[in-house]
């Protein structure tokens, strides 16, 4: 068991909220250890999805029972996977309106709530994201395994990561998706799984793709919204505030856990120094950021910038903080370009430099240099990005 960092008690206390993210991640577990399982309908539950999905209303007097039972304890009503009866959402809307009651509602994707035109509560539930474990969350944190095996509470402690990420791949990234019927052709869509694995971390050339994978350029773009959909992968934006040096508009995808992605890639060891090392770094700050981000509730974007003229800063957060991240040991003048460059735009307020080098110093140009572990103790502190 690993201690989470998003606190769902104190989320619930203030307004309902959907609990979004890939599965495997936790959200169940989280939630009976937070809440237990008396309140929980689980839509897993074969017998519980027929009868919801036959009648809807029905949650009504499920919730009326659940709430006779715990009408001594301020316990939040659980729905479980709600994107498999998007009706019930009506439903929904309807008790915490009437009823004031309190709602948290988990799904593993999106798709069908967005493309069914169906009640999203009107702005009556918040939406929160769990991620795959973040260094903070597991106590004896070992960079090197992570950049490998990525975070997933299965994947990450056990004794035989590429098995669980193998039986993961299988089951979750192509099972489930046509399970979901989100795709037509799942051969297809295993294809395409081949080549964006080696655009992770990487701007994505859709035209480069289209032809690599002999799929239309539609259907590669159709793809990568499903992994979206399903919160198997995000798209990081670049940042176009720039003015000196016009910056470039094409976005940055990330599978949702390094391991995931380095499985479908055939990696299986990744030495330092490496191309692997780097992007596989690289990967793991971007997770943590948007982890602290999101657990946190601070809603400033994370963005990267690369200019026409090839000037490169891996993240942006806001228009305050830039940070680049590089597999070295030892860091000098010239690594430190992409940030120089950027601040002479006289835009942002903070410039760090994240590598393996433990020699910590801040530079004439006020570049922060500083190791990984202590970028970690930074952000998850609080006095990185607040």
């Amino acid at each position: 068991m690993y201690t989470r960092i998003l606190n769902l008690s104190d989320l619930v206390e203030k307004k309902s909220f959907f609990l979004f993210g890939p599965r495997s991640t936790g959200k169940s577990t989280l939630l009976k250890n937070e809440f237990g399982e008396i309140s929980t309908i689980n839509l897993l539950s074969n017998d519980t999805y027929l009868t919801l999905l036959a009648r809807p209303s029905l949650l009504r007097e499920m919730v009326s029972a659940i709430k006779a039972k715990t009408s001594h304890r301020r316990l939040p009503i659980i729905i479980d996977e709600v994107q498999k009866i998007p009706s019930l959402l009506d439903e929904v809307h309807y008790l915490i309106e009437e009823k004031k009651y309190k709602f948290i509602l988990t799904g593993s994707s999106a798709r069908k709530l967005k493309r069914s035109g169906v009640n999203l509560l009107a702005g009556r539930a918040w939406e929160a994201q769990l991620f795959p474990l973040v260094s903070k969350e597991i106590p004896t944190f070992n960079l090197k395994k992570y950049l490998l095996v990525g975070g997933l509470p299965q994947v990450y402690p056990s004794k035989y990561p590429r098995e669980e990420l193998d039986a993961y791949v299988n089951t979750y990234l192509k099972e489930e998706i046509k399970e979901e019927s989100l795709v037509q052709n799942l051969s297809h869509f295993s294809r395409f799984l081949k080549f964006a694995c080696l655009a992770n971390a990487e701007q994505v050339n859709f035209a480069k793709m289209s032809s690599d994978a002999e799929l239309p350029a539609s259907t590669i773009k159709g793809y990568f919204e499903i992994l979206r959909d399903t919160f198997l992968g995000f798209i990081l934006e670049p940042w176009k505030e720039s003015k000196k040096r016009k910056a470039i508009a094409t976005a940055k995808f990330y599978f949702f856990d390094i391991g995931v992605a380095n499985y479908l890639r055939g990696v299986e060891s990744i030495t330092e120094g490496s191309s692997d090392f780097g992007k596989s770094l690289e990967h793991f700050i971007a997770m943590e950021i948007r982890a602290y981000l999101s657990y946190h509730r601070i809603k400033k974007e994370l963005c990267f910038w690369r200019t026409l003229q090839g000037d490169e800063v891996d993240f942006i957060i806001g228009n305050e903080v830039a940070i680049e991240v590089k597999g070295y040991r030892k860091v000098n003048e010239r690594d430190l370009k992409g940030l120089l460059k950027l601040k002479e735009e006289k835009i942002l307020k903070r410039f760090y430099f994240v590598s393996l080098d433990n020699n910590e110093r801040i530079t004439d140009n006020q570049i922060h240099i500083l190791d990984v572990y202590r970028f970690l103790d930074l952000l998850w502190s609080g006095k990185l990005i607040s």
